[in-house]
């Protein structure tokens, strides 16, 4: 069969020039795509500390990132932070987070005012090959000064599972500040007193923090400069009452399938499996949800005088108690109590102790029916084994308001009242807050001293 060359040149022609103008006008409309590089600076304040870094996300989904610049302008100069290239053929970036690594002293930037430039560009064919380009500038403030730290009140007398106060003044505003107690952090409240840079912070020692617990102010400044400052306290020992707690199968048959019923979970273990369970690992949850309730607390003193005892009732366990858990004669478990049992007539009516807002009213795993009322600045009291309750959360209520019945729910061996003090969720001994002399010489005079002198 004889080919006609001619024929196939011209059908070759058309097929090929179209399929050659498609690929050339699919490479021009890619390489010469004109979307910037999208830039995302993670800057979650306009002032910068001594040494800082500073997340910053680049994207570019079409040709790719190819250099990211940042700098710091100021006083007519220019101090580069970042400059960095990515090679197309190795391995082309689309999406990448960089650290913007700003060392102010070792640059040698004076504080004060400053521009923060960034430039970003990707692998497109515009501008002759050098890409689109990305470009922001965000105001900011180089700051290397930590904040200063002045202590105002003066005698700091804690002991052992107790709380306290420290009164302090700060030089500049900073969205953190507080007191250390050991690895437990309390927050410094503002705004209580005329002076808004007076800060009140309620502390509290946990009842195995004795005297040798390190306690320090820390404040960070929006720059993130930290400061820290000591001040002179002294905390005394307490010894704990050690208390043996027989578990019977009577005590596990009247209890056990409640709890069962409330965690499934749990089902087909014995009986005194399901305590020991319920009795340290469910504690610790409890313990949780209490702190997890205690940081809502508002930065306001809802309380006033000394706290409410209720009335008629006979101390029957009390705080601190180091208690250890038997079942026939065997020790199964060791817990500490953080509260004080208080017993009177059957389904007692329970008094708030001081005004305040309900922050939870509802079962609570081991301590059955429970009330929280938040007084405060991380002040919050706790009244559990309700037989009933007659508040609903974020009522507020005043110092005697009725807020339930005692009773026997949750692992309580009988009707009674559980009552404990925390702050910030940690337990503390409610006697002293019982205590108006207390109160006054270790709360309230610290607060009028810091009123009067700081005017």
């Amino acid at each position: 069969m004889k080919v006609n060359r001619k024929k196939l040149i011209i059908v070759g022609a058309a097929v090929g020039v179209p399929l050659l103008i498609a690929i050339l006008a699919w490479l021009a409309l890619v390489g010469f795509e004109g979307e910037k590089p999208r830039l995302e600076l993670s800057l979650l304040s306009s002032n910068i500390g001594a040494n800082q870094q500073v997340p910053l996300q680049v994207s570019d989904r079409k040709s790719g990132v190819r250099s990211i610049w940042a700098a710091l302008a100021k006083n007519g100069k220019e101090y580069v932070v970042l400059d960095e290239e990515f090679e197309r053929f190795e391995r082309k970036v689309y999406d990448t987070t960089l650290q913007i690594k700003i060392d102010s002293i070792k640059l040698g930037i004076d504080d004060g005012p400053a521009v923060l430039r960034i430039v970003a560009r990707d692998y497109s064919w515009r501008r002759w090959w050098h890409g689109n380009i990305a470009y922001i500038e965000k105001e900011v403030i180089i700051d290397t000064q930590p904040p200063e730290i002045h202590v105002i009140s003066r005698l700091h007398y804690l002991n052992q599972g107790g709380s306290g106060l420290v009164v302090y003044r700060l030089t500049e505003s900073c969205p953190q500040s507080g007191v250390y107690v050991g690895n437990s952090f309390f927050p410094g409240h503002k705004g209580l007193l005329r002076d808004e840079k007076i800060f009140l912070a309620f502390i509290a020692l946990d009842v195995d923090q004795g005297p040798d617990t390190r306690i320090f102010l820390s404040a960070t400044d929006p720059a993130g400069n930290q400061a820290q400052a000591r001040f002179h306290y002294s905390i005394r020992a307490k010894k704990f009452k050690k208390d043996t707690v027989n578990i019977s199968d009577r005590f596990l048959q009247r209890k056990i399938p409640q709890l069962a019923i409330e965690n499934p979970q749990q089902t087909g273990r014995t009986m005194l499996d399901r305590f020991v369970w319920a009795n340290r690992d469910l504690r610790i949850e409890n313990y949780k949800k209490i702190s997890e309730i205690a940081a809502t607390s508002r930065g306001v003193m809802h309380w006033k005088s000394a706290f409410l005892r209720m009335p008629g009732s006979a101390r029957k366990a009390g705080f601190g108690d180091q208690r250890t858990y038997r079942y026939s004669g065997q020790v199964v478990d060791r817990q500490v109590h953080r509260g004080i049992d208080l017993a009177s007539v059957l389904r007692a009516p329970v008094p708030a102790a001081n005004h305040g807002r309900v922050a939870y009213a509802g079962p609570l795993g081991i301590y059955g029916n429970t009330v929280l009322i938040d007084h405060g600045c991380g002040l919050f009291s706790n009244y559990s084994h309700l037989s009933r309750i007659d508040v609903q959360a974020n009522q507020m209520v005043s110092r005697g308001d009725i807020i339930g019945r005692t009773g026997s729910t949750g692992l309580a061996g009988g009707d009674h009242l559980h009552f404990g003090i925390a702050l910030q969720g940690t337990f503390v001994n409610p006697v002293e807050w019982w205590d108006a002399a207390w109160i006054k010489n270790n709360i309230t005079a610290k607060i009028a001293e810091a009123e009067k002198n700081w005017q």
